[in-house]
């Protein structure tokens, strides 16, 4: 048996950070994603900045029924980040789920839980950058079937941009994904240029993308965007940081509009 513990407790004062010390930001992943976390730990400044993320049940091929079916699940995992403390924005890191379930229904449901907060999705913020960017002619890239890939094609037409050419490489696991090397996205993102091609995105938010931005950029000279650091760029401008663009892409030396 242990012998009894004298405990006592600190008569000393304590001095706290005060609330607002350091920005905070909501990520909502899906349960199979396994790159969005590690991009924003990398191209936002961490320093400055806490990235608190939760997970929605997700079940693979990607299929739009299957994307579909996490609406239901969003609100409940946007009231489970730091449901106490002040956020300044909430991303919900899928971009074929908010292309089929839709921004403007996306923000909805983040705000029936967190009312008044800024809400990232990485479709709206994918059209944002590209605009800013002055595209007109978009070359598009997706890991995706050709039935997630049609909805996405439309999207992008109804925001008024036009396709140059639109290539998906056919994959259904989000972990299938997640493993194309970056080599193999460049070599994909090059297939699908075209003479009227004025900007590059490469979509979803498992792609290992952003690796290839700066590259692709060198070799084309042409602005690349991609799922992850379009949702960086906004938050980064929700949070008041900057960030690399010699690093992340030219598109961080513009502002959010």
């Amino acid at each position: 048996f242990m012998n009894d513990i004298n405990i006592g407790l600190y008569g000393g004062n304590l001095t706290y950070d005060p609330p607002d010390k350091n920005k905070k930001i909501g990520v909502i992943a899906l349960s199979t994603d396994v790159t969005a976390e590690r991009d924003f730990a990398r191209i936002l400044p961490m320093d400055a900045l806490g990235v608190y993320v939760t997970r929605v049940a997700f079940e693979n091929p990607t299929t739009p029924e299957n994307l579909r079916k996490m609406a239901p699940l969003i609100t409940q995992a946007a009231g489970l980040i730091l449901p106490e403390e002040r956020l300044d924005a909430i991303c919900y890191s899928c971009t074929a789920a908010s292309v089929v379930i839709g921004d403007d229904a996306i923000k909805a449901l983040v705000n029936a839980a967190r009312p008044n907060l800024p809400v990232v999705t990485p479709s709206g913020a994918a059209v944002r950058a590209l605009k800013t960017l002055g595209a007109k002619h978009i070359s598009v890239v997706t890991p995706y079937l050709v039935e997630t890939s049609q909805p996405m094609a439309a999207y992008f037409q109804a925001q008024g941009l036009s396709l140059a050419k639109f290539l998906c490489l056919g994959l259904e696991s989000d972990l299938d994904m997640a493993r194309v090397d970056p080599e193999s996205i460049i070599r994909a993102a090059l297939a699908s240029q075209t003479n009227q091609t004025d900007a590059f995105f490469l979509s979803c938010t498992a792609l290992q993308a952003a690796d290839v931005v700066a590259e692709l950029e060198r070799q084309t000279g042409k602005p690349v965007v991609t799922s992850n650091q379009a949702c960086a760029w906004e938050l980064a401008h929700h949070t008041n940081l900057r960030v690399d663009a010699g690093k992340w892409g030219r598109l961080f030396m513009h502002a959010v509009p």
